[in-house]
């Protein structure tokens, strides 16, 4: 990649906020590359058709992202790829949730402009950046721990499939949503299992209702079962 350019991808499907996050970057990044995406899935079109981006500033509710499902899917997918997330959501819990689950950092949608530019500049210099008011560095539950843990471990595909199956979907209906076969998404339901710890659809579901509560306390949403904190 041409290290004369940064290129970044801001990821929400409101112009407005779109349009704030890119002032950000241009006043903390001069001669950025910029893209726009409105959903999960122009930002994997926009990293495939790239190859490589320095930064990804994720909102957790848009199309094609539900609860923490983005955040998992673009960690797993593309590991080499700082995100950042950018949302309307300041509780602490979440705060602390999306870094244990890989983000690079996290910014309130009502951070001021200099504070946002010095997060941006501190996680493309290699650091994780918080609100001050929040302790990266405290024990979070145990339990809680373990099953963000084995969240985190899930591939992509996995993490789609164990949002289907939140929704009642059955194989046959898994398999022609992600056009493969069920024997394909009975091997992804074999390994969800297997890395939640758990022995059945409706024992995955439980546990990732677990975050889904956690995140639906906090704001009212109702995590990876419908739209996350926007």
């Amino acid at each position: 990649m041409n290290q004369q350019i940064t290129r970044i991808i801001i990821a929400d499907d409101h112009p407005l906020v779109r349009g704030a996050l890119k002032q950000a970057v241009a006043a903390a990044v001069a001669g950025a590359e910029l893209v726009e995406c409105g959903s999960l899935d122009d930002v994997t079109k926009a990293l495939d058709a790239c190859g490589d981006a320095d930064l990804v500033l994720l909102d957790l509710a848009m199309p094609g992202v539900r609860g923490f499902s983005g955040l998992l899917v673009l960690r797993a997918q593309y590991p080499g790829t700082p995100v950042v997330v950018v949302s309307g959501n300041e509780e602490r819990g979440v705060i602390r949730m999306c870094i244990d689950f890989g983000a690079s950092g996290f910014i309130p949608k009502s951070t001021d402009m200099e504070t946002m530019q010095a997060a941006i500049r501190a996680v493309l210099a290699g650091d994780v950046w918080a609100p001050a008011d929040v302790d990266l560095s405290s024990s979070a539950d145990r339990d809680m721990a373990d099953s963000v843990r084995r969240l985190a471990s899930l591939t992509p595909q996995q993490v789609r499939v164990l949002m289907m199956l939140s929704e009642g979907l059955l194989n046959k209906q898994i398999a022609y949503e992600l056009s493969v076969s069920e024997a394909t998404v009975k091997a992804h339901v074999s390994a969800i299992l297997q890395k939640l710890g758990v022995e059945s659809r409706t024992q995955a579901v439980i546990a990732a209702a677990r975050i889904e509560a956690f995140s639906g306390a906090m704001n009212g949403a109702n995590g990876l079962a419908a739209d996350g904190p926007h």
